[in-house]
């Protein structure tokens, strides 16, 4: 689910991170400083951008949901409040750094990719949400709107980097699913352009790396042939479900589950990042129907069904209320073992 629950208190800067050229600046010093930084390490000068959000914005809420564990190879936040961001544009890699600096967002971006990136930083922020469509019918979500006045529904504009990593997560634990990403995405991604070697940031690979793949080395991540074939089939039509990320959501969703393998959950899963799409609502979920029903009706044993017909008053905002929901806190006690990790290495 994206974004399940509230962002962990930021850790210190560990010294690796602390000494990431141009990590630490701000304001025109931070252009500065990652522009010596990126010239010194051969990186290239970076393309820079500053805009002003119109409403309270939590950067931390936003982009939590692109981060894939607390490892991922392709997501970093610093101790100081600064978030990196590797990924694979239709211009090409590109990294992006964005940090808070008093009601303004500064931005900068290095490899192919910079100036897409740069021009989708409104929309990857939320700006194209509309948080004032969604109106609270239960107390709960009342006060934790309240709380969280930040909170903005993410848009990048990507497809198969939200598919993929979704996909792996079908019917696994999340640690399984992050070890799969880390793996894949290191062993075959590219390093990121930019300062980024102190951080280990990568880029996923692109439709054919993922295609080149050997059978072994998906073994090796964990991932059986259903999920591993789901990814090679969605990345032989790469570019039509990529258009997905400018459909209306009905037609979004059509266009990914026409992929077998593809089904409402992954599709929701994905259009949630892709799209911004505050209707997309996880159903299939092992968790997501119980916590929502506990939170809405007192009744942790709920079913997709029911949790659909608690969020009925949230029609066209039912992401949202789920996210707001997951930040609540308020969630069932758990009454089973936690799933055990499966291994099929030595199968």
């Amino acid at each position: 689910m994206a974004g399940r629950f509230a962002p962990r208190t930021t850790r210190a800067a560990l010294p690796h991170q602390a000494a990431a050229p141009g990590a630490g600046a701000s304001g025109a010093a931070a252009s500065g400083a990652a522009a010596s930084g990126a010239a010194a390490s051969g990186a290239g000068t970076p393309l820079t951008r500053e805009w002003t959000p119109q409403a309270p914005l939590d950067l931390r809420l936003v982009l939590g949901p692109l981060r894939r564990g607390p490892a991922d190879p392709t997501f970093r936040m610093t101790g100081d409040g600064t978030f990196w961001r590797a990924t694979r544009t239709p211009a090409g890699p590109g990294t992006l750094r964005i940090a808070r600096h008093g009601d303004r967002i500064a931005a900068a971006a290095w490899g192919p990719g910079a100036d897409w990136l740069l021009e989708g930083l409104p929309a990857l922020l939320g700006a194209e949400d509309d948080p004032e469509a969604f109106v609270p019918r239960h107390r709960l979500l009342a006060l934790t709107r309240h709380r969280r006045p930040g909170l903005r529904l993410l848009r990048t504009g990507l497809v198969l980097e939200s598919l993929i990593p979704s996909v792996l997560e079908q019917k696994v634990t999340t640690d399984e699913a992050y070890r799969a990403w880390r793996h894949l995405v290191r062993r075959f991604g590219t390093p990121a352009p930019g300062p980024t070697a102190d951080l280990g940031l990568h880029v996923m690979p692109d439709p054919r790396g993922w295609a080149m793949i050997p059978s072994w080395e998906w073994h090796k991540a964990n991932v059986d042939a259903k999920r591993s074939s789901t990814i090679l089939r969605a990345v032989r039509v790469a570019r039509r479900l990529e258009e997905a990320a400018t459909m209306p959501l009905p037609e979004a969703r059509t266009r990914l589950q026409l992929i077998p393998g593809i089904g409402p959950w992954t599709s929701a899963e994905t259009l949630q990042r892709s799209n911004g799409a505050a209707d997309a609502v996880t159903v299939g979920d092992l968790h997501l129907p119980g916590i929502v029903g506990h939170a809405l009706a007192d009744n942790r044993d709920a079913d997709d069904e029911e949790m659909l017909r608690l969020l009925t008053p949230y029609e066209g905002q039912r992401h949202r209320a789920t996210r707001l929901i997951l930040l609540s806190g308020r969630v069932p006690a758990r009454r089973a073992p936690r799933m055990q990790p499966g291994n099929i290495v030595n199968l």
